[in-house]
C-alpha cells in the first residue's frame, strides 16, 4: 500500500470520483463552510435545482439555506 492506494478505492473509476468529492470538501473548507452541511444541502436540493444555474452550487458561490 502506497500513498496512491486511495486512487483505486473499489474500482478504477472510484479513485477519480473520490478525488472529486475530496476536492469539493476541501473547497468548502477553504470558503469557510462546514463540509458536511454543504454536501448535505447540495445533495438534497440537487434534484430540484435548475440545470442552467448549477454553478450556484459550487463552494465559492453557495449560500447556506436560512
Amino acid at each position: 500500500m502506497g500513498r496512491k492506494a486511495w486512487l483505486f478505492a473499489g474500482s478504477e473509476l472510484a479513485g477519480p470520483r473520490a478525488a472529486m468529492v475530496m476536492s469539493l470538501v476541501q473547497s468548502a473548507r477553504l470558503h469557510g463552510h462546514d463540509p458536511w452541511l454543504y454536501l448535505k444541502d447540495v445533495l438534497e436540493g440537487l434534484l430540484v435545482h435548475p440545470n442552467h444555474r448549477i454553478e450556484e452550487l459550487l463552494p465559492h458561490r453557495w449560500k447556506p439555506a436560512a
